[in-house]
């Protein structure tokens, strides 16, 4: 092969892989619109209904904070759908959350689905909608607060090992693991605990506009099943997704109107560790060993919920 048809070749060859980078741009940009137009973007790209899925214990949450932040400002979205599966978590993740829906509720209709459980903090968040429906079995209601705290001055007894403390005065740092709390300590956190009760109790009877005596008498920590939260005026209507667009329609929200799923962006750099842990589990076969009763034999469905909870726990036999 003489010298000019070498040279050709390897011109030819300069040629073909400058279109396939183009090509792969190309690609990546069409990849990258489709994104926009079909993921969370949706809200950015054409009319809809956003739907928002909170699940899980309800904590600080930054990421659904701002979440709905772009909801409340996104022109394009016309109304939102709080899907809740939660029995509940922090007092003040649910307090900020339930100040995040309302802030949405002041631009555009908002309705609470409750789902399976949506009990203590995820009911004080379902509270947020301008209508709240629920299903038959839905298990929701458990309106109060706790505060726990673990005890192991026994165990280190037996152990042999004991603590020595020096401090400033004798409420800083009670109540304590290491000692049992005294009657001055118990009546510090019992006092914080009815504070923020009292705050829950008049957030549900401002939202429900019932007479606060009323939710007092519901609000005993007690749960209900959907049938039972509509007849004690908890929730507004027993229903699914055909019924959540009917009330959307008489709030002028078609019901033509696509609904898209605003979901958290674990593609960010934020959230790359989590998503590879989350592919390796299922990978090795370690996510189906994880279940919650292996999680609960560590703690480590509590292991964030420092202070104030509101969180419906199932007793264990």
């Amino acid at each position: 092969m003489d010298q000019m048809a070498i040279a050709d070749r390897r011109n030819l060859r300069r040629k073909l892989s400058f279109w396939r980078v183009v090509a792969l741009v190309f690609l990546v940009g069409i990849g990258f619109a489709l994104y926009r137009t079909f993921g969370e973007g949706a809200g950015s790209a054409v009319p809809h209904v956003a739907r928002v899925q909170i699940s899980g214990m309800i904590t600080d949450d930054k990421e659904l904070l701002e979440r709905l932040e772009r909801i409340a400002e996104s022109d394009r979205v016309k109304a939102l759908v709080v899907s809740i599966s939660s029995p509940g978590g922090t007092t003040y993740g649910g307090e900020r959350i339930f100040k995040a829906i309302r802030k949405v509720a002041e631009k555009k209709p908002v309705v609470s689905d409750i789902r399976t459980l949506a009990a203590s903090a995820g009911y004080m968040i379902a509270t947020a909608g301008d209508q709240v429906i629920a299903g038959e079995s839905s298990i929701t209601g458990s309106i109060g607060v706790i505060f726990q705290y673990p005890q192991v001055d026994e165990v280190m007894k037996k152990v042999g090992i004991s603590l020595e403390e020096i401090k400033s005065a004798p409420l800083k740092a009670e109540p304590s693991p290491f000692h049992p709390a005294s009657e001055e300590a118990k009546t510090m956190i019992r006092n914080m605990v009815m504070d923020s009760y009292a705050w829950f109790v008049d957030l549900v009877a401002d939202r429900r506009k019932l007479p606060r005596e009323e939710v007092l008498k519901l609000a005993d920590g007690a749960i209900f099943t959907g049938r039972q939260a509509l007849a004690a005026k908890l929730v507004d209507k027993l229903g699914g997704d055909e019924d959540i667009r009917v009330y959307l329609e008489s709030r002028g929200v078609s019901k033509d109107l696509p609904v898209v799923d605003w979901k958290e962006q674990n593609s960010s750099s934020s959230f790359w560790l989590a998503s590879m842990l989350t592919q390796l589990f299922k990978q090795t076969g370690l996510s189906e060993a994880m279940t919650p009763d292996m999680l609960r034999v560590f703690g480590a469905d509590k292991l964030f919920l420092d202070g104030l909870v509101s969180v419906w726990q199932v007793g264990r036999g």
